[in-house]
């Protein structure tokens, strides 16, 4: 074996733990940045609305869910889905109402480390999924209240599509 083999090796898992943690800290600048100053029932409808818009303007089949706290406050799910998204977004909303993150953000944590979720997090998988496409609702001085959440995409699809989401949300106030 030669002494190149091994520092080849050792550069790429570097070059990938890099990239992981790049992933990870843009993932945990989003949540810094789309922080809100009030949500009510009308701006679910209105976030609500405007996803369901942007996934019809992609022909994309998607259910979104929007709770604050314990209720409901918003759900559509567009045809092409089926029941599973919805077990899909209550699991990936209870990651973020467990860890205080994006699920995609908590599924990078435990992938950054060589990890699954699945087996490392020691919850059970029927009631945890950390994919993306569930993002935490937070109000200035406050925290978390709410999830914001998008299923039947591949996960950083879904993850994106709830980012752009809440841009357009954000600037349209």
């Amino acid at each position: 074996m030669s002494a190149a083999g091994p520092q080849r090796g050792a550069s790429v898992s570097a070059s990938c733990t890099r990239e992981a943690n790049d992933e990870i800290r843009e993932l945990a600048a989003q949540e810094d940045r789309l922080v809100l100053d009030a949500f009510g029932n009308e701006d679910a409808w209105r976030l609500g609305s405007l996803l369901v818009e942007l996934a019809r303007e992609r022909g994309a089949a998607v259910t979104v869910g929007i709770r604050r706290g314990a209720q409901q406050l918003f759900h559509c799910a567009l045809p092409g889905t089926c029941a599973d998204n919805d077990a899909w977004i209550a699991r990936k909303s209870a990651v973020v109402e467990r860890y205080g993150a994006s699920s995609y953000r908590v599924g990078a944590g435990f992938r950054a480390k060589g990890r699954t979720f699945e087996d490392s997090s020691r919850l059970d998988p029927d009631r945890y999924a950390a994919h993306g496409g569930a993002f935490p609702i937070r109000l200035r001085g406050t925290g978390l209240i709410g999830v914001v959440a998008v299923s039947g995409l591949p996960q950083a699809d879904d993850h994106a599509l709830v980012v752009e989401g809440l841009e357009r949300f954000m600037a349209a106030e």
